[in-house]
């Protein structure tokens, strides 16, 4: 047996003695996966997928997560979550990752009961659960969720390489989070400034695109004010810095194009700040674009 082939039945044998699953699918590599592997253990009629749509889901990942759902012949729900409703979410606190997971999971536990199913699964994998800046994942745990991937002991590395290996369209996905993870902790995080960071990403992709270069990942990290920092994969730097005017794309979207940075593309960059997020003062209202006249909240 291959290591592929060994991570797979490892992964189908988190699926014994469960009648059914809802999965909190993203429509990223590590839901899908999950989703996938229900699929071939279960059968298609005992499994659904559960995408959780608010203003921190990105523009175009609605539309990808249901072509996935589609391709496994699965029912696709997407409820609406209000992770805005919640304090600690709107605080962006270094736990705010856990008020988000709280309502999600919450919301999908629900939908799946009315459902008749009995699971709920999610794609923690063997790497997020090393990382000590995870809040969301003790959500998770709290309520008892399903965590196959954890649970076969697969890292990111071997998620994609058993994605590949079933010719899953997500196995080279980049890695999409929430729009709230490119917000500065102790800044507020509302409707308006959510929608900001996907409209200036999308603007920023546009013109790189025109330009001719092509990048896997990439975020406009919202640094409080009209301050931004624009990463983009350390290969690209050159390519990016070359195209003239890049900065200038986020002016339309509210930030000062002169206090724009463009740099190299790591994850979790913002959680450099976390010995000092504590101890952050309160942000006024004028850090937050909903405080702006003419701003109403998207739809």
């Amino acid at each position: 047996m291959s290591d592929v082939e060994f991570d797979a039945a490892e992964l189908l044998r988190q699926f014994d003695g469960r009648e059914s699953v809802a999965v909190a699918f993203s429509g990223g590599a590590d839901s899908a996966l999950v989703l996938a592997a229900a699929v071939r253990a279960l059968g298609a009629a005992h499994v659904m997928a559960v995408t959780a749509v608010s203003e921190s889901l990105a523009s175009g990942e609605l539309e990808r997560a249901a072509d996935v759902a589609a391709a496994l012949r699965v029912v696709h729900l997407t409820p609406r979550t209000r992770e805005l409703d919640r304090a600690g979410y709107r605080a962006n606190g270094p736990d705010r990752c856990y008020f988000c997971k709280s309502e999600v999971l919450d919301s999908i536990s629900r939908i799946a009961a009315e459902a008749g199913f009995r699971h709920v699964a999610t794609g923690t994998n063997a790497d997020d659960a090393a990382d000590p800046f995870r809040p969301g994942i003790r959500a998770g745990s709290e309520r008892g969720v399903l965590t196959p991937l954890l649970g076969a002991g697969l890292t990111k590395s071997r998620v994609r390489r058993l994605s590949r290996h079933w010719s899953l369209p997500t196995w080279d996905k980049p890695a999409t989070p929430c729009l709230a993870s490119r917000v500065a902790y102790g800044l507020r995080i509302s409707g308006p400034r959510l929608a900001r960071i996907d409209q200036a990403e999308a603007a920023v992709r546009a013109r790189l695109r025109t330009a001719g270069v092509e990048v896997t990942d990439l975020r406009v990290r919202d640094l409080g004010g009209s301050r931004a920092r624009i990463e983009v994969p350390a290969g690209a730097l050159p390519a990016v810095a070359a195209v003239p005017g890049l900065c200038d794309v986020l002016a339309a979207t509210g930030f000062d194009a002169s206090a724009v940075e463009v740099t190299a593309f790591r994850s979790g960059a913002l959680n450099d700040t976390l010995g000092t997020a504590h101890d952050a003062p309160r942000p006024s209202d004028a850090a937050d674009p909903s405080a702006r006249p003419g701003n109403a909240a998207p739809r």
